[in-house]
C-alpha cells in the first residue's frame, strides 16, 4: 500500500511539474521542496512560491535561456528541481 499524497491547507500537492523551455525540460519535485525561494533569486520569470509555500512554475512563466535554468536548478539545496536536455539527459542537480 502506497503512502497518501502530501497535503497541505487546499488538499493533496500535486507531486511532479514539469514544464519544456525550448529543448529543455525542467521538473519539480513538490515533495522535496521546502521553500527556501533560491530558484526565484536565479530565474523570477520561471518560479514562484505557491500559496503553501512550495515551488511551482509561474502561470506566465518565461524561458530565462540555459544558463540562467541551470543556475535556478543547481541553487536548489534539496535538489527538488531537475534539469534535463536533449535525449533525456540530466543536466542539473
Amino acid at each position: 500500500m502506497s503512502a497518501p499524497a502530501p497535503s497541505g491547507p487546499a488538499g493533496p500537492v500535486q507531486e511532479i511539474e514539469e514544464r519544456r523551455f525550448g529543448p529543455l525540460l525542467v521538473r519539480i519535485d513538490r515533495t522535496l521542496c521546502v521553500g527556501f525561494g533560491d530558484c526565484i533569486d536565479e530565474a523570477a520569470e520561471v518560479f514562484e512560491l505557491d500559496a503553501e509555500g512550495i515551488c511551482a512554475f509561474r502561470a506566465d512563466a518565461r524561458d530565462p535561456g540555459r544558463e540562467r535554468l541551470l543556475a535556478a536548478c543547481r541553487s536548489c539545496p534539496v535538489d527538488a528541481l531537475l534539469l534535463l536536455g536533449d535525449g533525456g539527459v540530466q543536466l542539473a542537480p
